[in-house]
């Protein structure tokens, strides 16, 4: 319960950031927009051509499908390091904008574009394997999933911070990772499942309303998918804003700006002692 409930601590901070840049609301609502632009892009001249002659579509298709999945990483992540960019100068004191923010990713660009080819590469491989292996196999891809997941947290602020290459920055964030993480996933967990009870009401209301007449489940179904949107953007800064608050700790060792209390990230990133051991393992 002291995880979770140091989770909703660093959610809280982080919402106070937030509060003192609502601009950084724009930045999800951005890559959202330019995600479905990019999907848009593709998926429609795919479906218009749907009655082209099948012969060589295949590898024509996977091509196709390959590039926009990497397009698509690109823009999410190229939105992700704008945020954590501004967040981190909230961090540090300064004032972001959205144009600092937007400027200050596409500096890095040359090392997000292969950040996002590898990303959407170990995604997709997961995925097939996911599909097409046993109920092992499917174990094994997901384990592997989440362990990617939580090694490679950081690795957009060490892109952008530290200005590395992808190897690089997987190593570094995986150190990271293992130097002030630890097994204390709850961070990422906890945001979960905030997301999933913030999105609960939205649920409620539409369920509720079934009975009640087509009008009337048609508003709550168009409120409903407004609230999981809101939840979803308020969700993403969220996060940037974190992963900013956990390299900036991780590296400098001393709590990044005014927003979070001492207390809470030392315990967010204190390893955990087994019953009957001490630090040394005695």
């Amino acid at each position: 319960m002291g995880r979770i409930a140091n989770t909703v601590q660093l959610a809280k901070a982080s919402w106070q950031v937030l509060e003192a840049d609502k601009e950084l609301l724009l930045l999800p609502i951005m890559s959202f927009i330019a995600t479905s632009i990019v999907a848009a892009t593709f998926l429609v001249p795919i479906f218009v051509a749907g009655g082209v002659a099948t012969q060589g579509l295949n590898a024509v298709g996977f091509i196709i499908f390959a590039v926009m999945y990497v397009s698509l990483a690109f823009v999410t992540i190229f939105f992700n390091a704008a945020l954590v960019m501004a967040a981190d100068e909230r961090l540090r004191g300064g004032d972001p904008t959205l144009r600092s923010a937007l400027r200050g990713a596409w500096r890095h660009v040359g090392r997000i574009l292969p950040w996002a080819i590898v990303s959407a590469t170990v995604s997709v491989i997961l995925r097939v394997i996911e599909e097409r292996s046993s109920m092992l196999g499917r174990i094994v891809a997901s384990i592997f999933g989440v362990a990617w997941s939580m090694a490679t947290f950081l690795v957009i602020p060490v892109l952008v911070m530290e200005d590395v290459g992808v190897v690089d920055a997987v190593r570094r964030s995986g150190s990271l990772f293992k130097q002030t993480w630890g097994e204390n996933v709850a961070a990422q967990v906890g945001f979960g499942l905030l997301g999933f009870l913030a999105a609960l009401p939205a649920v409620v209301l539409v369920a509720l309303s079934v009975g009640a007449g087509a009008g009337l489940v048609g508003v709550a179904i168009v409120v409903g998918v407004m609230w999981v949107v809101t939840v979803a953007v308020v969700l993403a800064s969220l996060n940037g804003i974190f992963q900013a608050a956990l390299y900036r700790y991780a590296v400098d060792g001393r709590i990044p700006g005014e927003y979070f209390s001492h207390e809470a990230l030392s315990t967010a990133f204190a390893p955990r002692r087994r019953p009957g051991f001490t630090e040394s393992g005695i």
